[in-house]
């Protein structure tokens, strides 16, 4: 979203006038870059490895179900087969919304066509409805968080799947059971959108991917979940505010616009311009005017995403056998745009793509619309988001960092 500039840049710091303002003075990052926020058992990022509560993502992206991750990242462990079955049941069972949910869901259409109203949005509020409807919203104990997370886990892919329907004015699949019972998460969360089972290979993409954004340290969305739940306010309540969070194009919002920037350079160069200096052409454009290119960098990792490539290959593998066009174009040939798009970013400004890049071109192929790409990403990061609630009220304190004053020096007001 975009914001008004002020209109004038504030104020210089003036000359800090104690040893405290010194002290600020050498601690400022902007963005809170380089700053330890806390500590967390949930989740590492290293350089070369991102590990989930001691397993590391290629190990879990090639070994391990979504249903599982969610559960070491929920119960603090990995499942056996018992304990497995009886999660897996108990989130089968939640799936379905309160009435109270549905009908706002089903009144929303009016401003998700008027564009008052993103997926996201509505996402939002259908979850602090939710909390109106949970008997343990109040209870921030760690037996009814997690009873909530679960809630939420099972819940959320049935508000996505609800909103697209509502979105393409068809009757809501599943209203009474949130889905097929017989689904895995995943696939479920594909059935409910369109009413169509997905294959096995779809249904196994989506759960890679899923596994992949499941939980990502203490990112925007992540730290203001404990923010708000530092202040001990409920979970419902610390969700919605990651889901503002995670909205922004600079965060979440990311996997939209990298696929809408694809879909902008194959409108300019056409399938004949996919693997010619065309495509170098509109790039080299976009950095003369230094455009924004989404799906690039992060702010942790220096060599690269490593969750891109482990999708960017499924995704890849997937697009190969799916006939039809996407868009226009055959499925393959949108990852060999994605590719060379890829290869000129590092060329001319060593940025690796992060997970947002591959995931755009992933669920575009596998006909998901675009702005539920986001919404999506809740329903696995919902995973890591509750874990860190739980972490957070299981031993608290609240999160209030310090500021640099750039105002005008003090003054008397009758002067």
């Amino acid at each position: 979203m975009a914001t008004t500039a002020p209109t004038s840049a504030p104020s210089a710091p003036t000359a800090p006038a104690s040893n405290a303002s010194h002290d600020k003075a050498a601690a400022f990052a902007k963005g809170l870059e380089g700053v330890v926020g806390g500590m967390t058992a949930v989740c590492s990022i290293e350089q070369d490895k991102l590990i989930y509560r001691g397993y590391e993502i290629h190990d879990l992206a090639e070994h391990a179900t979504f249903e599982e991750v969610a559960f070491l990242l929920l119960e603090g462990h990995k499942p056996d087969s018992r304990e497995l079955e009886r999660f897996k049941a108990e989130i089968v069972a939640e799936r379905a919304l309160h009435p109270a949910v549905t009908s706002f869901i089903e009144s929303s259409a009016g401003w998700l066509a008027s564009g008052r109203a993103v997926p996201m949005d509505v996402l939002r509020t259908s979850v602090s409805i939710l909390g109106h409807t949970d008997e343990d919203c109040q209870d921030n104990s760690g037996a009814a968080n997690l009873r909530k997370a679960k809630r939420l886990l099972a819940k959320i892919p049935t508000i996505v799947g609800h909103m697209q329907n509502v979105i393409d004015g068809r009757a809501l699949i599943g209203r009474e059971l949130g889905g097929d019972p017989s689904l895995s998460h995943a696939a479920n969360l594909l059935y409910m959108m369109t009413g169509r089972r997905p294959s096995r290979d779809e249904a196994r993409v989506m759960d890679v991917s899923l596994i992949l954004y499941a939980e990502h340290e203490f990112n925007a969305s992540t730290f203001t979940t404990r923010v708000v739940a530092g202040t001990l306010s409920d979970m419902h309540s610390a969700v919605a505010g990651g889901i503002g969070a995670l909205k922004g194009p600079l965060h979440g919002g990311a996997n939209e616009m990298a696929m809408e920037m694809l879909k902008e350079i194959y409108a300019s160069v056409g399938e004949k311009g996919i693997g010619t200096p065309a495509v170098d052409a509109w790039m080299q454009t976009a950095f003369d005017t230094k455009r924004k290119l989404m799906g690039f960098g992060h702010r942790v990792y220096k060599n690269g995403d490593h969750r891109a490539g482990i999708l960017m290959g499924l995704g890849k593998k997937m697009a190969a056998t799916l006939p039809g066009t996407f868009g226009g174009l055959a499925a393959p040939k949108w990852f060999e745009l994605g590719e060379q798009v890829q290869k000129i970013m590092m060329a001319k400004k060593n940025i690796h793509p992060n997970v947002d890049f591959p995931c755009g071109m992933t669920y575009f192929t596998m006909k998901i619309p675009v702005p539920q790409y986001t919404p999506i990403f809740v329903a696995s990061r919902i995973t890591g988001w509750t874990a860190h609630i739980m972490e957070q009220h299981a031993d608290n304190r609240l999160i209030r960092p310090l500021s640099i004053y750039t105002g005008p020096a003090e003054k008397k007001w009758n002067s």
